[in-house]
């Protein structure tokens, strides 16, 4: 060991920096996604990796870097051909060539990078998310909705500081009509990696509460910041939100995600407020012309009316004539019927009377017999239960204390007894 040549750490890092630079002294175009991207005093320091396919797991780590001249040109061609800025998650293909430094290590420098790879990425993802959200039957709910006729109380998500935002309140404010609007601005994040969180828990604050709609706006942010609009879980929730959505986060480019699941997609916030106005104002267009259709059918069904009111006022005198006359014979000749009925009604009793004034001598004369009878039958009757008829057989009663005596056994000793016979009444005492 000690025989052998020793290297200080500067030389190894240096014997190795020569064989790289010997060795690959060419430029790569190398596929990777960003796990981190940041900028440092005008140089961009990347953290690329690639995962398994099947596992997601880290198979291949690196750290990159693009120095300031070069990034300066770079970055706002990637940003105008994406629009898009560099970030986590992203998948990229960039030019490199490598470096080491014998203080600061390994690192890839870039000197390109392919935009279009990117945006094919970036089309790929989104064409996923959009079949994942027919295929839960959710992407075309928005449409479904109805903006209401009124919708005056509108639920506002975007920056608060957003110049978009005021742009939006006073074109509302200041219609042409003398519409009024409600607002109420619900603070959201509307730029950077933060979006699609922000945006859902505005939209969880909303949810339940009267409004007519909600609109989401963005103007006055980077036309290179969009990916937070491109997610699943932002546009499921706005998919299934039970209110109209209107987007208009300022960009002309293809439509993110957000926008074609929307309800109504415009470019501005101003144009959303136009939206809103113009809706407002065709209700208000669809009432006048609703009004004047009323008005005038009213005033053609009075003229017809007043005609036919002419036409029966004129007829009223003659045909009251007719049926006066008519009805004066007919209660004339319901008057002789009446009459007649009387008479002979008055007649046939006249004659039932006289049938029962000869009638009731005779019913009397029978119920007076017949009663007599029956009174005879009872006097009958009564005699055979006389108390004194029983005596005279030999029978006798006795009597304690003015009752009959049934039961001998009612009675004790000393107790004083009647008993009476046909003939007298003798007293006893029990012994």
């Amino acid at each position: 060991m000690k025989s052998e040549k020793r290297l200080t750490l500067y030389e190894l890092n240096r014997l190795v920096r020569e064989v790289i630079e010997c060795e690959m002294p060419n430029e790569y175009w190398v596929e990777a996604e960003l796990s981190e991207c940041r900028e440092s005093r005008g140089h961009c320091y990347m953290e690329l990796i690639e995962k398994d396919p099947q596992t997601a797991t880290p198979i291949a780590k690196a750290s990159a870097k693009c120095w300031a001249s070069k990034w300066m040109i770079l970055r706002p061609y990637f940003e105008r051909t994406t629009g898009q800025r560099l970030h986590a998650g992203m998948k990229v293909l960039l030019k490199v060539y490598p470096q080491f430094h014998e203080a600061y290590g390994f690192s890839w420098i870039v000197t390109d990078i392919d935009p279009t790879y990117t945006l094919g990425d970036m089309a790929r993802k989104r064409q996923e998310i959009i079949r994942q959200l027919k295929e839960e039957g959710v992407f075309d709910l928005q449409k479904e909705l109805s903006l209401p006729l009124f919708c005056q109380h509108i639920a506002v998500i975007s920056s608060e500081s957003a110049a978009g935002y005021g742009d939006f309140c006073n074109q509302l404010a200041d219609n042409p009509y003398g519409f009024q609007f409600r607002t109420q601005l619900f603070p959201a994040i509307m730029q950077g990696e933060q979006v699609e969180q922000s945006i859902i828990a505005a939209l969880n604050r909303i949810y339940g509460q009267p409004f007519d709609c909600v609109v989401i706006i963005r103007g006055g942010g980077a036309t290179s910041d969009m990916s937070g609009f491109d997610t699943l879980a932002l546009a499921e929730n706005v998919a299934n939100f039970p209110l109209p959505i209107i987007t208009g986060i300022g960009h002309d480019r293809d439509e993110s995600v957000l926008d074609m699941v929307s309800h109504t997609r415009v470019k501005t916030p101003t144009a959303a407020a136009a939206l809103l106005i113009d809706h407002l104002k065709a209700v208000l267009d669809a009432l006048n012309e609703a009004q004047n259709h009323i008005v005038n059918y009213c005033g053609s069904k009075l003229s017809t009316l007043h005609s036919q009111l002419s036409t029966i006022a004129e007829t009223i005198p003659r045909l009251f004539s007719i049926v006066r006359t008519r009805q004066e014979a007919r209660l004339d000749a319901l008057f002789s019927q009446m009459l007649s009925g009387i008479q002979q009604k008055i007649i046939g009793q006249q004659a039932r009377i006289e049938g029962f004034e000869q009638r009731i001598p005779l019913i009397s004369e029978r119920k007076i017999t017949q009663e007599r009878h029956r009174l005879e039958i009872i006097g009958e009757k009564l005699k055979s239960h006389d108390p004194g008829l029983i005596l005279k057989r030999g029978y006798s009663i006795t009597l304690h204390n003015g009752k009959a005596v049934k039961d001998a056994n009612t009675l004790a000793p000393g107790d004083e007894i009647e008993t009476r016979l046909s003939e007298g009444i003798i007293k006893s005492i029990i012994k």
